[in-house]
């Protein structure tokens, strides 16, 4: 269902502090802190004992204490203390997961930790950079499966009807898509040439009349993405060549975190390339994209209950390609996981 050899997000690196907090990754329960370090510390939710979650104990220093009995766990998950005169269970211990905190954001790996790699996390091109500017909202709770959203992601047409006040424009509804497999996911992308500039980004973008537009819809595995729209002046965009000095690029990052089958949580922020220090501007910019995430919202909930709820097949059609190519590594790499554990396991 899930591929676990993989980095997720776990919070916003404000969410987690010296209280014990619960979390859920891919459907499991994990306790989850701050050391006197500032650490992020995450520990499988359930004393090994009586299996009451560890987020219902205490932090004693940076070891947690069970709220029943008292048995205790170290940060790397070691039980170091149990009730009675007898020695510790070999198998009282807890599974510890490695965590890596970056963009502000607390990843967490969910496989085999031996494979943890922090330079493996998304590489995200102007972060830090003085030059741009970035707003962010609040994580969303999406009652859904991950990959309904990693399909939306792929689909620079389903704007023109559900975001019709916002990203939509004519254009949005027929211009030809491209579809670019990568080493580590998918790029539907396009450009769309001599069109009035959308809601949102007229308001916003350096210039005066046309644009030439691109939809850069990437989405890696196992659901991250990036969505890049660039607007330059009519004539000046394509594939090829310089853009324009004038030219708007908007960095949407997207991260879908699975907490269940039916449940994820979507943590994003944007990059632009003007005006940096303008705070009215990231204000409206996040309103705005909050607005139309809700959109998304209201149609994925309604597709999450018809999905489950079938009574027949649904279809594919030609827009639906990079959405398709992209389920397909996904479930290989998954299947491929697997098969790995169950050898290693025999």
């Amino acid at each position: 269902m899930f591929l676990k050899n993989a980095w997720y997000v776990a919070a916003w690196d404000h969410e987690v502090s010296n209280t014990l907090k619960q979390i859920m990754v891919l459907g499991e329960k994990i306790c989850i802190y701050r050391n006197s370090r500032n650490e992020v510390i995450a520990l499988d939710d359930a004393c090994p004992h009586r299996k009451l979650p560890l987020s219902k104990g205490r932090l004693k220093g940076d070891q947690v204490e069970c709220g029943y009995h008292g048995l205790t766990f170290d940060c790397a998950g070691k039980c170091v203390w149990a009730p009675g005169t007898g020695r510790i269970p070999s198998n009282a211990n807890v599974h510890a997961y490695p965590t890596h905190e970056k963009y502000g954001l607390v990843w967490i790996w969910m496989g085999n930790p031996a494979m943890a790699d922090a330079t493996e996390i998304f590489e995200i091109e102007h972060w830090g950079d003085p030059a741009w500017g970035i707003n962010r909202g609040q994580a969303m709770e999406l009652p859904c499966n991950y990959l309904l959203m990693c399909d939306n992601l792929l689909d620079p047409t389903h704007v023109a009807w559900v975001h019709a006040g916002s990203f939509a424009q004519d254009a949005t509804k027929d211009t030809p898509l491209r579809v670019t497999k990568t080493d580590n996911g998918i790029i539907v992308h396009r450009w769309m040439m001599n069109v009035e500039p959308a809601p949102f980004y007229k308001k916003v973008v350096p210039f005066t009349g046309n644009c030439d537009r691109l939809q850069h819809y990437e989405v890696r595995y196992p659901s991250h993405a990036l969505i890049r729209a660039v607007f330059t002046p009519a004539g000046t965009g394509g594939p090829d060549g310089p853009l324009h000095k004038d030219t708007f690029i908007m960095d949407s990052l997207n991260f879908m975190t699975p907490t269940s089958a039916t449940e994820t949580r979507y943590y994003w922020f944007q990059l632009r390339n003007i005006r940096p220090d303008d705070d009215a501007l990231s204000a409206m910019m996040t309103e705005d994209v909050q607005h139309a995430f809700e959109e998304d919202r209201a149609i994925l909930t309604e597709v999450q209950i018809g999905m489950t709820n079938k009574t027949t097949p649904h279809i594919d059609l030609p827009i639906d390609g990079g959405q398709l190519r992209f389920r397909r590594k996904l479930e290989a790499m998954i299947a491929e996981e697997q098969a790995v554990d169950i050898k290693m396991q025999q």
